[in-house]
């Protein structure tokens, strides 16, 4: 399952149609948008988990926060502090304005979307895919567990096959060949 599934599945249907809404685009664009968006997303967390602290800093933010509000309330998507949360999440996420904007302009580039509606859709897709993996977290029991290695072997076995967009059981190649798009497009 990749991370636009996850969104879908976790009820982020009705928040991606008011994301479409909020930026003017239809159904169509508005997946073609999430697709190209989401895998960037999901290389970058998965660069943050595989970091020292990563997974208890995740494990953190998806216990604590109230990330489910966004699939929950799809019309969050239209508030200010969506948007400002969402920059906070990207800041996390891709490390730079510089990185987003890449992401932007690589996602424009493939949709034909413009690169600034992207850039104003980058932080509140943010948001939905924390709160949808909050969602999943919270479903799947994750937070249930008073073990800490078991979470984290539990996250772990959640998340890797979400960012696994080459379903091969290794989510490495996966980052490598986003970090190579950047790369190629500079």
């Amino acid at each position: 399952m990749n991370l636009l599934e996850v969104l879908l599945n976790s009820g982020g249907s009705a928040a991606a149609g008011r994301l479409g809404a909020r930026f003017g685009l239809d159904e169509h664009q508005t997946m073609a948008a999430l697709q190209q968006i989401l895998p960037a997303l999901g290389g970058g967390l998965q660069r943050n988990i595989s970091q020292e602290g990563g997974i208890e800093s995740l494990l953190g933010a998806l216990a604590n926060g109230n990330h489910g509000q966004y699939i929950d309330n799809p019309d969050l998507v239209h508030n200010e502090e969506t948007t400002e949360e969402g920059n906070g999440i990207l800041g996390h996420l891709l490390g730079s304005k510089e990185v987003s904007r890449e992401v932007a302009a690589q996602a424009s580039q493939q949709t034909g979307i413009g690169a600034d509606i992207v850039k104003q859709m980058l932080p509140v897709v943010a948001t939905m895919v924390m709160g949808s993996l909050s969602k999943q977290s919270a479903q799947s029991g994750l937070f249930d567990s008073q073990d800490a290695p078991g979470q984290q072997q539990g996250l772990l076995g959640m998340l890797t096959p979400l960012l696994d967009s080459n379903r091969d059981g290794s989510v490495a190649d996966d980052v490598i060949g986003l970090i190579g798009r950047f790369m190629t497009n500079r």
